[in-house]
C-alpha cells in the first residue's frame, strides 16, 4: 500500500510539468483576433473575425474560396470546432497545394468534409480538384450521426505518414491510407453556391490548434471496427495484413496470373510499367490481341478490390466465377463481369437492357444504380463482395447493385441474356478472377483480395 501511495504522490508532483509540456506541444493557428498567418485563395467569398471565430460567408458567382495557412504542415494532429448553416457544403483542407502549374493555381488536396445535408458525410475525406471521394461515409455508416446540425462540433484530424484519420465529437469517421501528398497547407473552405437563397449563409470555425511534435503521445488507438481504405500503389497496410488481405498482383511481375487460354502469361497485349498493369490499345476487339488474363488460383467467398483507369472510349471488365475451359474459341472467357466502361464515349453503354452494360453493372444482366455511381477521371475503385450466393458490386465506395444467384430468378435472368447458351452460368461455387483485354488501353493497380469463411 505504501508503494502505491508513493507512486500516486510522485504522479501528483510531476503532473504540473507534464501538463505544461503538453500545452507547449500545441500551437493555435488562429489568434482569435485577426487573420494573421492566413491568406485567401481562388474565390471571392468573405472571411471575417467575430467573437473569437473565423466566419466564412457564402457568395454567388464565385468559385470555391479558401482561407489558407501561410505555413505548410506534414505530420500533425489538427483540432478545431465548426458550426455551419443548413444548406451549405464546406470543408477543411489539409496537406493541400496551390501552384500556377496545376489548373492555374486551383487549390487541390485532402479535404475534411463538412456536410449538413441528409447524406451526412461530415468527417469523410474528399480529394479536392483531383481524385474526388477517397473515403465517403458509405464505408462507415456509424459515423453518420457524429455531426450535430446547428451546433458547434469538435473535429480532429490525425495525418501521420500515409495514415489519415478523422473524428467528429469523439466518433471516428474515416481511416484512409494514402500517400499522394505528404505536405501542404491547411485551409478553410466556403463552397461555391448556385442558388441565391444560400447567399449570405455562414460557416464558423474556432479553437483551431495543431500539434506537430511528440505525436506518439497523442495518437488515438486504432479502432478495428472502422474500415480502412487503402489507395497506396500495390501495398498493403499493416491493418489490411492483420485482417487477411493479400495482393493478387505484386506490381512488378506477372506472378500469379496466366492467359485465360494457355498456361503462360500473354506475350503481347499487356504491359507492366511504373506499378501499373496496362492493356495495350489495339483495334477494340474482344480478347483479340493479347487475350484475357486470369488468376492461377480460384476463389469462393471473398472481397475483391481493383483500381482501374480508363482512356477515352475504353471498354474492359473484371470477371469472377470464371471457368477458362468453357470458351476455347474466339472472344472472352466466361464468367460474371463487373463492367469497366467509358459510358460517355463507348456505344456499349447504350446497348443491352436498361443500362446493364454501363460501368459497375453486372454485364448484360443487372444495371448499376445510376444514382449511386460516382465516377472519376483518374483511378476508380471496383469492389466485388461474394458471400455464397450473395454478390455485391461497389464503385468508389458506393454499392451500385446486389443480387442472389443459384435460384429460379437468377436462371431466368440469364436465359434472357447473351449468356443463355452457357450451361449453369454464374452458379459455380468458385472460379478464377479475370481482367479483360478488349483492345482498348486500360490501367489496373492495387489488385487485392480478402478471402471470407
Amino acid at each position: 500500500m505504501k508503494n502505491i501511495l508513493s507512486v500516486l504522490l510522485a504522479l501528483l508532483i510531476i503532473s504540473p510539468s507534464i501538463q505544461a509540456q503538453r500545452e507547449k506541444d500545441w500551437n493555435y493557428l488562429f489568434n482569435g483576433k485577426n487573420l494573421n498567418g492566413w491568406k485567401k485563395l481562388n474565390g471571392e467569398a468573405e472571411y471575417k473575425v467575430q467573437d473569437g471565430c473565423i466566419i466564412g460567408i457564402s457568395k454567388m458567382n464565385t468559385p470555391n474560396t479558401f482561407l489558407a495557412t501561410k505555413e505548410n504542415y506534414s505530420n500533425f494532429i489538427l483540432e478545431f470546432e465548426f458550426k455551419v448553416d443548413d444548406g451549405l457544403n464546406s470543408g477543411v483542407q489539409f496537406r493541400s497545394l496551390s501552384s500556377a502549374s496545376y489548373n492555374k493555381g486551383r487549390v487541390h488536396g485532402y479535404q475534411f468534409e463538412i456536410d449538413p445535408s441528409d447524406r451526412a458525410w461530415s468527417g469523410g475525406i474528399y480529394d479536392e480538384a483531383r481524385r474526388g471521394w477517397l473515403y465517403p461515409l458509405t464505408h462507415n455508416p456509424r459515423a453518420h450521426k457524429a455531426f450535430k446540425n446547428n451546433e458547434w462540433n469538435k473535429a480532429r484530424i490525425e495525418a501521420i505518414g500515409p495514415s489519415i484519420r478523422t473524428w467528429i465529437n469523439g466518433i471516428e469517421c474515416a481511416n484512409l491510407w494514402d500517400d499522394e501528398t505528404l505536405d501542404g497547407f491547411i485551409a478553410l473552405q466556403v463552397h461555391a453556391i448556385g442558388d441565391k437563397k444560400f447567399e449570405g449563409k455562414e460557416i464558423s470555425w474556432r479553437n483551431i490548434r495543431i500539434c506537430t511534435t511528440r505525436l506518439e503521445e497523442y495518437i488515438t488507438q486504432t479502432n478495428r471496427k472502422v474500415p480502412q481504405v487503402n489507395t497506396t500503389t500495390n501495398k498493403l497496410s499493416k491493418l489490411e495484413e492483420a485482417k487477411g488481405w493479400k495482393l493478387l498482383w505484386d506490381g512488378k511481375t506477372n506472378k500469379g496470373w496466366r492467359s485465360a487460354k494457355s498456361d503462360h502469361f500473354p506475350d503481347k497485349g499487356w504491359k507492366i510499367e511504373d506499378g501499373i498493369l496496362k492493356v495495350i490499345g489495339s483495334d477494340g476487339g474482344e480478347s483479340a490481341h493479347g487475350g484475357d488474363i486470369v488468376t492461377i488460383d480460384t476463389y469462393k467467398n471473398f472481397i475483391l478490390e481493383v483500381h482501374f483507369k480508363l482512356t477515352k472510349g475504353a471498354n474492359s471488365g473484371i470477371k469472377y466465377f470464371v471457368d477458362p475451359e468453357l470458351n476455347k474459341g474466339d472472344g472472352s472467357a466466361i464468367g460474371c463481369e463487373f463492367q469497366v466502361l467509358d459510358d460517355q464515349n463507348h456505344p456499349d453503354a447504350k446497348l443491352g437492357v436498361k443500362g446493364n452494360r454501363t460501368v459497375g453493372s453486372l454485364y448484360d444482366l443487372i444495371p448499376a444504380k445510376s444514382t449511386k455511381r460516382v465516377f472519376n477521371n483518374e483511378f476508380n475503385i471496383a469492389r466485388v463482395v461474394v458471400k455464397g450466393d450473395k454478390v455485391e458490386h461497389w464503385l468508389n465506395g458506393m454499392k451500385v447493385l446486389s443480387y442472389k444467384r443459384n435460384n429460379d430468378m437468377w436462371n431466368a435472368l440469364v436465359a434472357y441474356s447473351k449468356f443463355k447458351d452457357w450451361l449453369n452460368f454464374g452458379n459455380a461455387k468458385e472460379g478464377h478472377i479475370l481482367l479483360q483485354e478488349h483492345g482498348d488501353e486500360v490501367w489496373f493497380k492495387n489488385i487485392k483480395i480478402k478471402e471470407l469463411p
